[in-house]
């Protein structure tokens, strides 16, 4: 299942270690790495590459602190599990703060166990690959910012071919923006696939409600890139378990219109950034970024925001772990229709609901 991922297990209990170590190592390709103290720890860290650290903390203190920033200096992608004794309300809630991806304690569930390794270890694929995209990305744009230039010199001489190369960097510049919206939604396995069902039940809802083919695609476009400015948001605020606070609420708010930033200089997604700046507001004008409401926001954000908050209600988060029943979903939309909802699109909505899942 892992084949040849690398894990890095410190900890100065042998009761705590030995069973740790059996149910790593049993029955799949894992290759731990055991230390029993953080110093030696970090030092293994530092000359070695790991995919996990898995780390035993008896209190989170100054010198727990510090280690973690070690871990974090030297890889800023690293997934740390840390394994506690205790486990009080204030050492739980400390975790993310400090950047640690989740914990386990006695007894050991090796069910658990498997999924936070089989998930950490993605989550630390994906992030490589993330930085990776990103890198190309900047890469790409610089070629072919240099390539454009190239071209409007040919223009008069290759009018054709210049409309085909058009495409071309169009259809490349897509792929690329879509495989990193698609990272940024895996990157928690909360929110994985979350834009895809967020772009099929948004297109049911726009076709029920008569858009045109060109306006629908528009939609379906949007729905693809609406979450991409949550890449400039801060990991332990996307994945927090418990209520955000007024300041880290604000930076959430922030996430259309970095989506925006980034997707500006791509001018024939004009009408894409439009319905992405707009599908947080309000049809009563308490929404965000701009406080937009009733008709002066745009028929396809009003549709993607419902089919975002549908798909979000029915999913897991990590602020809470069990989706609302369908029932439930259709009693809370209802609830917020005339507020938060456009009513002819919850009115098209009620006449689909039971095609989705």
């Amino acid at each position: 299942m892992f084949d040849g991922r690398r894990i890095l297990l410190i900890c100065d209990d042998e009761e705590v270690s030995r069973p740790l170590r059996e149910q790593l190592t049993f029955g799949d390709k894992l290759f731990v790495s055991s230390e029993p103290n953080p110093e030696s720890g970090l030092e293994l860290f530092k000359q070695n590459s790991f995919d996990l650290v898995i780390v035993t903390f008896s209190k989170i203190d100054l010198n727990a602190t510090d280690f973690i920033a070690g871990l974090k200096k030297t890889d800023p992608d690293c997934v740390i599990v840390v394994f506690l004794k205790d486990l009080s309300p204030e050492i739980l809630n400390a975790l993310p703060k400090l950047g640690i991806y989740d914990y386990i304690s006695k007894p050991i569930n090796a069910e658990r166990l498997s999924f936070l390794v089989k998930k950490g270890m993605e989550l630390h694929s994906l992030m490589f690959a993330n930085h990776r995209l990103i890198y190309g990305l900047k890469e790409s744009n610089a070629a072919l910012e240099k390539q454009n230039v190239l071209l409007v010199g040919r223009i008069e001489e290759s009018t054709k071919n210049l409309t085909r190369l058009y495409e071309d960097l169009r259809s490349t510049y897509m792929r690329t923006i879509k495989v990193l919206a698609q990272v940024i939604d895996a990157r928690d396995h909360y929110t994985h696939s979350h834009s895809e069902n967020v772009a099929r039940y948004s297109v049911v809802i726009a076709e029920e409600m008569g858009l045109s083919a060109k306006e629908t695609e528009t939609v379906r476009e949007a729905c693809e890139l609406h979450d991409l400015g949550k890449i400039g948001i801060e990991d332990n605020i996307l994945s927090k378990a418990g209520s955000l606070n007024a300041q880290e609420w604000e930076q959430i708010k922030r996430h259309p219109l970095i989506a925006v930033q980034i997707l500006e200089p791509l001018t024939f997604l004009n009408d894409v950034i439009e319905l992405i700046r707009q599908h947080h507001e309000h049809y009563d004008g308490r929404g965000y970024p701009e406080g937009r409401r009733g008709e002066d926001i745009l028929l396809g954000a009003r549709i993607i925001h419902l089919a975002d908050a549908y798909e979000s209600m029915r999913s897991a988060r990590s602020y809470r772990k069990i989706p609302l029943t369908k029932e439930e979903t259709i009693l809370e939309i209802k609830r917020n229709t005339g507020t938060q909802f456009d009513p002819s699109a919850v009115e098209a909505f009620f006449k689909i609901v039971d095609k989705l899942e």
